[in-house]
């Protein structure tokens, strides 16, 4: 089986039968080109994964073929061959988008190392594809995204019942989404041309809540200057969305009973009485059946707020969501922070698929935030991206304080110290982590690290070979102990 298209041009023939050689006999399909005007004609007539090219060639050079690669297929990556001389024309061709460079003279070897890191690359971005199209036929609802039984059962249900007027009343753990459901019901509803108004009952004390749901009168009370309306007025016609509606106080509990049952309602210090329509949809992470049992939530009004209860799961009851939803956001968080688009390493999905993300999506979305923030330099997500620390246990072995990764795959807090390691060993382990650490920071560019190691960089890729780290997404395994 083909592992993958490649165009090789270099006008060297030696040199260009060499690379075709050696990549056919893995496994590659390639096409070969003297001259850049022959690679521009290859590139018009068929799809590449993977060009690697001599930046000094006749007819276009390497970085008119960079650009043919990038307007044609954004997918193609372009590995560039350069002299000593010219290494600053291969970073300004990396700038505009080549994926990397290799200087002559290099082994045969190093060139392959390269091109299989780049093909994996490749391989996950058409995976990554084929995932972002699977979710927006199938998978998602108003920005609501799952393939997970109970979740599609649950966009079902929001669907169904916005387009009627039914009291909804969602339950959740914090991070997973409740609002987004108030959003997609609201969208999806008869109401949807009017306000959506949005109140959080835990953020205020009781009787700044009750004001802020009903309004006040003109000197109702200390600080009250003017007439101000409440939410529910302001909701007229619309939708209002009460989050966290178990940490209301009894007295409000009456007064929120009484809209519902009668539709009217005096602002706080008045005595006319206002008359609204207003569609209600709650939220809570608390179970209201149980503070009804418990004497703290009037079960009058639980049961007029329950009319369609939506259970929505955590993220660690769908596994299957968490790498549909991080992919999602991994692709709007680049656009919006305007980088390259960029793909999660094998290492780094396995970590995000092992993780209990007690969060749930909120914690998930600023995991994958902070990743995209730190990666800015590669196309690549890494485990250690997710954890944010420079010395996490996806790189050292050694949990952080304060990093929930870290702490949940390593409970005891166990490092290396006094685990019986020879001297040799550990000594062994400190040089592999800290050339992951430099290459991370250098964007995995061997000749960057190479000068801040102190190395060569045939020294640099002899260690690269010695340690096994073959490329990015395999580099990150934990160092054993």
């Amino acid at each position: 089986m083909s592992l993958g298209a490649i165009l090789v041009i270099d006008d060297e023939p030696l040199m260009r039968l060499s690379m075709v050689d050696a990549l056919q006999a893995i496994g590659y399909e390639v096409q070969e080109a003297s001259t850049g005007t022959e690679g521009l004609e290859k590139l018009r007539a068929a799809r590449f994964d993977v060009v690697i090219t001599d930046l000094r060639l006749p007819g276009a050079d390497g970085l008119e073929i960079v650009q043919a690669c990038k307007e044609q297929h954004s997918s193609t990556e372009v590995i560039l061959i350069t002299a000593h001389g010219s290494v600053d024309t291969a970073v300004q061709a990396m700038k505009r988008g080549a994926y990397d460079y290799i200087t002559k003279p290099f082994s045969m070897d190093e060139l392959l190392l390269i091109v299989e890191r780049v093909s994996k690359v490749v391989v996950l971005q058409r995976e990554n594809r084929e995932l972002r199209d699977e979710l927006a036929s199938k998978f998602s609802f108003e920005g609501i995204i799952g393939k997970n039984r109970r979740m599609q059962e649950v966009l079902e249900k929001v669907k169904l019942v916005s387009a009627t007027d039914a009291t909804v009343l969602v339950f959740g753990e914090s991070g997973t989404g409740k609002e987004l459901i108030a959003n997609a019901i609201h969208r999806n509803s008869p109401r949807a041309k009017h306000a959506l108004v949005k109140v959080s009952c835990a953020a205020l004390p009781e009787t700044l809540l009750e004001a802020e749901l009903f309004g006040h009168e003109k000197g109702a009370f200390t600080g009250a200057l003017k007439q101000r309306r409440g939410r529910f007025e302001l909701a007229n016609h619309g939708t209002l969305f009460l989050d966290e509606i178990g940490e209301i106080s009894p007295l409000v509990q009456v007064k929120l009973l009484r809209v519902l049952q009668e539709r009217q309602f005096e602002r706080v210090g008045g005595n006319e009485t206002i008359e609204v329509d207003v569609r209600l949809v709650c939220a809570t992470q608390k179970d209201l059946k149980r503070e009804v049992e418990q004497g703290r939530f009037r079960d009058d009004l639980y049961y007029r707020l329950n009319v369609v209860p939506v259970q929505i799961p955590s993220l660690r009851e769908r596994k299957e969501d968490v790498f549909v939803i991080a992919e999602h956001l991994l692709q709007s968080l680049a656009t919006r922070m305007q980088q390259s688009p960029k793909v999660f390493s094998r290492k780094a999905q396995e970590v995000l698929m092992q993780y209990s993300f007690p969060g749930n999506v909120r914690e998930l979305e600023n995991t994958v935030e902070r990743a995209v923030a730190l990666a800015q330099h590669s196309d690549e997500i890494q485990a250690w991206d997710l954890c944010g620390q420079s010395r996490c246990s996806f790189v050292s072995g050694e949990p952080q304080a304060g990093c929930g990764f870290c702490q949940e795959f390593h409970p005891e807090g166990k490092a290396h110290a006094g685990s019986g390691e020879t001297l040799a060993a550990a000594r062994e382990r400190f040089e592999r982590s800290h050339i992951l650490g430099i290459l991370h920071r250098t964007g995995w560019s061997k000749t960057m690290a190479s000068k801040v190691l102190g190395l060569s960089r045939k020294a640099l890729w002899e260690k690269c070979k010695r340690y096994d780290i073959s490329g990015a997404d395999e580099s990150q395994e934990e160092a054993k102990t």
